[in-house]
């Protein structure tokens, strides 16, 4: 067992670490190129992200699953015989997807240009997208060889070999970056070529890690396969049929967000021209996809690591027909999201002028529409959890349905809704959208599991009640701070007030949730102990 927690444990950081830094270079970057170039660099991340799912489709889990399940009969055969074609098939299907962004760079870079008034061109969209194409040959066959080690329990390799392939690529990306701009005084459309295909060369560092722990866990792999017994000989067809269907689930919650950021990428710049704003249209679609996206995925990335570490459990109960316990499950799971994302989004809007400027530059634009886009972090981080309950349960043809369903919904509003309310139109599409699906996986779970909880209800409306608390504390402070101070025109400004009212917020909403003993009946012994030292 402790060698189970320490292989998650390490996985976990990594994974957390990774993202986190996957966020963090956003502001040197941002600085380097300005804002009015970052929608070149969002045009090529979306449909890359989706298209790297794709080549993907679920790889590291499914195949470790698949490895996990036969090394557990003692057929370790079965999970080389998978390795040995599937490193042929990732290959060939990276290289296939490459071909295909690459050759498709234009013809998407047509449907983003509607209007000959865009900051863009043609041409410059369709650069930046073949230049991110390459990584799409390295990354498929980097993530099979990453399932292929957990399923031997081995958690290390794919999280040293994620860490070095983010740092790799945000240090080329930064310096390229940087001396194309400000040593050799070179295009915005040059530095962000070079910024994108940091992603092919990052990958190759993670290819580096795990060749090295690849040779370090050989012999040990070789002894297992020698003593290695045979459970009936598996076709390659049963092998991937059963691939597959782990993996498709997986790759539909991967690519929900990037789904959606494709929608408005396709019809931003067409309703937006519509209404005769194509001269902006760019700057906002870029802050809209690009910098408060950045943002706003904060507080998910929270509330998602820590109620997911719930969700494993789900599935036992399942299996187990413990159904009182995967109830509660499920009811600390909802609470605890929305404990730790609603005060946090909350925040995020109130205080969305101070964050851009601090994070990235003074607009009023960007700050209305982060404070816009804040509250739909809530409804990123319940698809995740409610897609991760059905794929306990065995339902995971469901998140297909629910996710494609609240696509078509958001395709069908966002030009109808960006023509009547500009940004704020589509970030009121998305929200719309990701309800329609996570109602239909509500709904689901409710008729699998029976599923009704009053609880649920009651803590939701205290949690409510108390954010809104927490939230005139921070307003009341934010609005002395300027009558005292001004507004916050400089940076470091910006980050005292910010710091002052997080403080006030943060000090507010934690000591009303432990008075109350919610934090403690949520966050379990370790909040209770440190609330009786306060004699609460």
């Amino acid at each position: 067992m402790s060698s189970l927690m320490k292989g998650t444990a390490i996985l976990t950081i990594g994974m957390f670490l990774s993202k986190v830094l996957g966020l963090v270079y956003i502001f040197p970057f941002y600085a380097i190129i300005g804002q009015k170039n970052v929608a070149l660099y969002s045009y090529a991340y979306v449909p890359y992200t989706i298209m790297l799912s794709v080549a993907i489709s679920g790889a590291p889990i499914a195949v470790s699953k698949f490895v996990a399940k036969y090394n557990s009969l003692g057929d370790y055969d079965s999970g080389r015989k998978l390795v040995r074609s599937g490193l042929l098939i990732m290959t060939i299907t990276g290289f296939l997807s490459f071909l295909v962004l690459y050759f498709m760079a234009t013809p998407i870079a047509h449907m983003v240009i509607k209007d000959e008034e865009q900051i863009f061109s043609v041409s410059q969209i369709a650069g930046v997208i073949r230049w991110v194409s390459f990584a799409l040959i390295v990354v498929p066959f980097m993530s099979l060889v990453r399932g292929f080690f957990q399923g031997y329990d081995h958690m290390e390799p794919t999280a040293i070999s994620q860490l070095i392939e983010q740092i790799v690529r945000i240090i080329v990306l930064l310096i390229g970056s940087f001396l194309v701009m400000r040593v050799f005084h070179g295009t915005a459309q040059t530095a962000i070529s070079f910024a994108v295909f940091s992603a092919f060369i990052g990958a190759l560092g993670g290819l580096l890690a795990l060749w090295y722990y690849w040779r370090k866990f050989k012999p040990e792999f070789n002894l297992k396969l020698q003593n290695s017994v045979s459970t009936g000989q598996l076709s390659y067809k049963s092998i991937y049929k059963e691939v597959v269907t782990y993996s498709i689930p997986y790759v539909f919650v991967g690519i929900a967000n990037p789904l959606f950021q494709l929608v408005d990428m396709l019809t931003f710049n067409t309703a937006m021209s519509n209404i005769g704003l194509a001269k902006v249209s760019d700057d906002y679609l870029g802050m809209l996809n690009f910098t408060t996206q950045k943002i706003v995925i904060i507080p998910v990335m929270l509330a998602t690591g820590f109620s997911m570490a719930l969700v494993p459990a789900i599935t036992n109960y399942f299996t187990k027909n413990q159904h009182n316990a995967l109830i509660n499950t499920m009811d600390k799971t909802y609470q605890i999201l929305l404990f730790i994302t609603l005060p946090a989004v909350v925040g995020i809007s109130i205080l969305s002028a101070d964050i851009y400027h601090l994070l990235y530059s003074e607009s009023a634009v960007a700050s209305s529409i982060l404070a816009a886009y804040a509250p739909v972090a809530i409804l990123f981080a319940f698809f995740q959890v409610t897609a991760a309950l059905l794929q306990g349960i065995d339902y995971q043809k469901w998140i297909v349905f629910s996710l494609l369903t609240g696509i078509l919904v958001k395709l069908s509003l966002n030009i109808p809704l960006i023509e009547a309310m500009e940004t704020q139109g589509a970030i009121l599409a998305t929200a719309i959208g990701y309800m329609v699906s996570i109602v239909i996986n509500i709904l689901v779970l409710k008729k699998a599991l029976h599923y009704k909880s009053k609880v649920v209800v009651r803590r939701s409306v205290l949690i409510i009640l108390l954010t809104l608390i927490m939230a005139a504390s921070v307003i009341v402070t934010h609005k002395l701070l300027v009558l005292m101070f001004g507004v916050a025109h400089s940076k470091i400004a910006a980050l005292l007030y910010l710091i002052v009212c997080i403080t006030v917020g943060g000090l507010v909403y934690a000591f009303l949730s432990l008075r109350t003993k919610l934090a403690q009946k949520l966050l379990g012994d370790k909040i209770a102990k440190i609330a009786r030292k306060f004699g609460m």
